[in-house]
């Protein structure tokens, strides 16, 4: 631990606070950055919004966000932080604070690993200073906080390893999104534009939706589909629950993040595609397709999504189906309730027609997608076991628990961690 210092934050970095109101929100420009996009070292754009080009000065005159910088909140959420590796144009949000490495001094992707390990978090949590409503970090006295960090040598060594494991995990997620893709891409050529193989020797013929191809069936979707299918459910045992938080915006992996007795909430199995019945989740694109059940298993879920089934298609499209933007739009479209609150009734499935392939096409889809599913439910099998490898690793690197110039990579990441 020879090389291993405690230095002053104002040693190695400045520090600088956002703005302390917000901007009028618009559509597109420049980002203004929130706090809830801050996970775990990593940037979510999907949690934040733009402000307009016009405003962009006023919200930037103190300072604006580098390449480099790591962001962080301090209030609410606080000790999360990300480190900032993009070259856009965008202001801090409110809450929001940046420390800007100085050069040679340190790495600064290092810094922001340091910043989320358990040294500088207890640093934070003694700092803390807890008020009626809020709780908030002092950011003028951050530079005088104490930061626990190796030679750059060293830094630059766990940086190496931590990369190498992040690599492993950005190319699985990669390969899950390209996966879903492929198959969204496939559903539209089949099922939107009607160039299946073998279609051109079908003619099309008239339906209520227009032209489809010859023995397919114009249906609504409360037909084509079970919506809310009807599940028995033992009320004494515990089941996996699905929470609306546990749905993403962009990808179907959904996995049940806690575990809950009764048979309170929808129920739904493996193949279901739980889709947001509320909004704003619905407008955002939640939609989940479940295959992290074991075998027969039920699980429950939250009352504020639907469950789709395949009735006289397969379980791939119904969910692609979900993703489409008619499908959402339509959905969208019959949402009641007051302003802020509003659902999606079931009902509204009974009017939005859609082409039922024949048997035989429809078979075909499944057995094609079926495999891309099953592979992106086991990249994120994998990357969730790289996450927690990673994890494990973290806090024992930047505090100079583990000598990184004696690990062994290829042995940690072979072994499930403990």
């Amino acid at each position: 631990m020879s090389e291993w210092k405690t230095v002053a934050v104002r040693e190695v970095a400045d520090v600088f606070d956002g703005p302390h109101a917000t901007p009028a929100k618009t559509d597109v420009g420049p980002w203004y950055l929130s706090i809830s996009s801050l996970s775990n070292g990593r940037f979510d754009f999907s949690q934040s919004a733009h402000l307009s080009d016009a405003d962009l000065p006023r919200w930037t005159k103190r300072v604006a966000p580098l390449r480099g910088d790591i962001l962080f909140s301090y209030e609410t959420r606080l000790g999360e932080a990300a480190y900032w590796e993009h070259d856009v144009r965008a202001a801090l949000g409110r809450r929001m604070g940046l420390l800007r490495p100085k050069e040679g001094k340190v790495e600064p992707r290092y810094l922001s690993y340091a910043y989320l390990g358990p040294q500088f978090q207890e640093v934070i949590r003694q700092k803390t200073l807890h008020g009626a409503t809020v709780n908030r970090i002092p950011v003028g006295e951050m530079p005088s906080w104490p930061i626990l960090l190796p030679s750059i040598q060293t830094q630059r060594a766990v940086l190496d390893v931590l990369d190498n494991i992040d690599r492993l995990i950005d190319n699985n997620r990669q390969r899950m999104r390209t996966l879903e893709e492929i198959a969204k891409a496939i559903f539209g050529e089949w099922f939107v534009h009607f160039r299946y193989p073998g279609h051109a020797s079908v003619p099309l013929v008239d339906s209520l939706l227009g032209p489809i191809p010859e023995g397919w069936e114009a249906m609504v979707a409360s037909t084509a589909l079970t919506v809310g299918p009807r599940i028995k459910l033992d009320g004494d045992a515990t089941h996996p629950f699905m929470a609306m938080g546990d749905l993403d915006v962009r990808s179907m992996v959904c996995y049940p993040s806690e575990t809950r007795n009764g048979n309170t909430g929808t129920k739904y199995q493996n193949g279901d595609t739980l889709f947001a019945r509320i909004t704003p989740s619905l407008e955002n694109g939640k939609t989940g397709y479940v295959q992290s059940l074991a075998g027969n298993e039920i699980g429950l879920g939250s009352t504020e999504f639907i469950v789709l089934r395949g009735s006289k298609v397969g379980s791939v499209f119904t969910y692609c189906l979900a993703r489409t933007e008619e499908f959402r739009n339509h959905a969208i479209a019959s949402m009641v309730g007051a302003s802020g609150r509003q659902r999606v009734r079931n009902e509204c499935f009974e009017s939005f027609l859609l082409a039922v392939p024949r048997v035989d096409v429809a078979d075909a889809f499944e057995a094609l997608t079926q495999p891309m599913f099953q592979e992106v439910d086991a990249l994120y099998r994998e990357s969730a076991r790289l996450v927690a490898v990673r994890d494990l690793l973290l806090p024992k690197l930047v505090t100079g628990q583990i000598d990184v110039s004696g690990l062994e990579l290829d042995a940690v990441l072979v072994e499930p961690a403990r």
